[in-house]
């Protein structure tokens, strides 16, 4: 009698994803109204995460006790939380020494060890504590990383290095701290790295089969197949 068939188990990383570090963050205004000049300008953000040393509630709209300013185009499930890998501090660091970058640098909830945009795909499914949670789109960078950091270059260059960050929907909640595992459940796009998404939406010239095949992923958030259309 044959062996019953099973699907493959999903990938394994070589080492453990751990969160380093969780960040939260509360709406402020800071600049000068006056100003014409963009590095000076006044504005409303949520950029500014503070690290938090004690567990705290993730759910399907986000991290308790965090905020964020423009609910257009930040927040809500599709981009209940964004995440941040850990190892790019040290290549910020070398190639931007004056700004001393860390944890919640980017405006991360989750700074994230053992994953990157590499490493980490499209509808990629994590258990972290109680939480499952599901990788939704790559973070599309906008001009307040630049503003934040004073540098005006800067949104461009995680643009063009891949150092984005992304972004999770929250399937079931539950607390989530710094040292916490995340294992990984389900991958149904291995060829779909956060990366290569950045690669068909960012580069020169479209890939309209590779536009047409992330068009049709479930697991894609919305606003992100709005940008490629």
């Amino acid at each position: 009698e044959p062996l019953p068939r099973f699907p493959p188990p999903p990938p394994r990383h070589s080492m453990p994803i751990t969160i380093e570090s969780v960040q939260i963050g509360k709406v402020l205004t800071e600049g000068n109204p006056a100003s014409r000049d963009p590095a000076e300008h006044q504005w409303t953000t949520g950029f500014y995460k503070s690290p938090v040393d004690h567990g705290v509630e993730m759910g399907c709209l986000g991290i308790d006790g965090d905020f964020v300013a423009d609910v257009r185009h930040h927040g809500g499930p599709d981009k209940a939380v964004l995440c941040y890998a850990a190892e790019h501090y040290q290549t910020w660091n070398k190639e931007l020494p004056d700004l001393k970058m860390g944890p919640g640098a980017f405006g991360e909830n989750l700074t994230i060890c053992g994953a990157d945009e590499k490493s980490v795909c499209i509808g990629d499914q994590f258990q972290l504590g109680t939480c499952r949670i599901e990788v939704s789109q790559p973070r599309q960078p906008c001009w307040k990383i630049a503003r934040r950091w004073g540098l005006s270059t800067l949104t461009k260059h995680v643009t063009q290095t891949g150092r984005t960050g992304w972004y999770i929907r929250v399937h079931e909640s539950g607390q989530v701290q710094a040292g916490q595992e995340m294992s990984l459940l389900k991958r149904p796009h291995p060829g779909w790295s956060i990366a290569k998404a950045n690669d068909v939406l960012f580069g020169k010239r479209k890939d309209q089969k590779a536009v047409s095949e992330l068009m049709n992923m479930a697991e894609l958030a919305d606003a992100w197949k709005a940008d490629l259309s």
